[in-house]
């Protein structure tokens, strides 16, 4: 393993894929949610909520501004550009995250196209939300990994975890949150009322899945099974009692695809995946750590 820890003080619209992307935007603003559903949308006890399908796009945003940047930085150097980050509530900066030595090439492609697909995927929303989107919240690419990593039994405390400082850190950061992605995706599909913005959402958990499914394939190329174990308990212990999360398995037995017994994908509710992004914070922390940005 090859871990480098330090220690430093540390609406309906016939959607089709030639028009999808105009029908997305006719859909997405504000009036695709007229419509309120009750949601569990807090930390901690379910409460009722009305949520707009806005809403649900947004705190789905709030989630790929941080993988956009988490990607971008990893194999750029730079994160989003000032056209892809305003919006409403507190537009926040992002501390961390420098370009990575890939020392294989492959690792670096398959980086270079997450990236690409998470800065689509912000810039999307973004179009479709219109003037309802929100900003960029500030974003930990630093201290957050440090806790996670920690909590993990990656490194001891005291010690920092650069997730950028090698090929291997980067992948074992990316699983942090990868999975997580999907889940949640999948999660706020029944909250969605409209069904070409359904639509559309499918089609982004689709290439969260596949990039989800990259990160576990090179993790396990590479025998770092105890690692992921280690950091999806971390999640697991995360998002309440419900064991929702899996490794990657071990030398004799894969397990890519984290499915339960029907060979389907878990689902996480909104509390929960707020949950594992501010790292067990009530409202905030973490990855976030002054929040997200939108009504959930």
């Amino acid at each position: 393993m090859n871990v480098d820890a330090r220690c430093d003080a540390p609406e309906t619209v016939e959607v089709n894929w030639a028009a999808g992307r105009r029908a997305f935007l006719r859909t997405c603003g504000l009036a695709a949610g007229a419509a309120a559903i009750g949601v569990a949308a807090g930390s901690g006890s379910a409460r009722a909520a009305n949520v707009t399908d806005a809403d649900v796009l947004n705190f789905a945003l709030n989630l790929e501004y941080l993988e956009a940047e988490f990607y971008l930085r990893a194999t750029t150097g730079k994160g989003l550009s000032d056209d892809d980050i305003d919006g409403k509530g507190n537009q926040g900066s992002v501390v961390g995250g420098k370009k990575v030595k890939f020392d294989t090439k492959a690792i670096r492609l398959y980086a270079e196209e997450i990236a690409g697909d998470e800065k689509a995927h912000v810039q999307f929303l973004r179009a479709g939300l219109g003037d309802a989107r929100v900003a960029r919240p500030k974003i930990n690419l630093r201290a957050s990994f440090t806790a996670a990593a920690t909590a993990a039994g990656l490194v001891t405390e005291g010690q920092e975890f650069d997730a950028f400082a090698n090929e291997t850190n980067f992948l074992l950061a990316a699983f942090i949150f990868e999975d997580v992605g999907v889940t949640a995706y999948k999660g706020a599909a029944p909250l969605l009322t409209d069904k070409a913005l359904l639509e559309a959402a499918a089609g982004i958990l689709g290439v969260e899945a596949y990039h989800a499914g990259i990160i576990r394939t090179q993790l396990y190329s590479l025998g770092l099974f105890k690692e992921a174990r280690a950091i999806s308990d971390a999640r697991d212990s995360l998002d309440g009692d419900s064991d929702l999360d899996q490794g990657i398995g071990n030398a004799k037995v894969a397990n890519l695809v984290p499915t339960d017994e029907n060979g389907i994908a878990y689902s996480r509710s909104v509390p929960q995946v707020r949950s594992i992004v501010f790292l067990g914070g009530e409202n905030k922390g973490g990855f976030f750590p002054n929040g997200l940005n939108g009504a959930l």
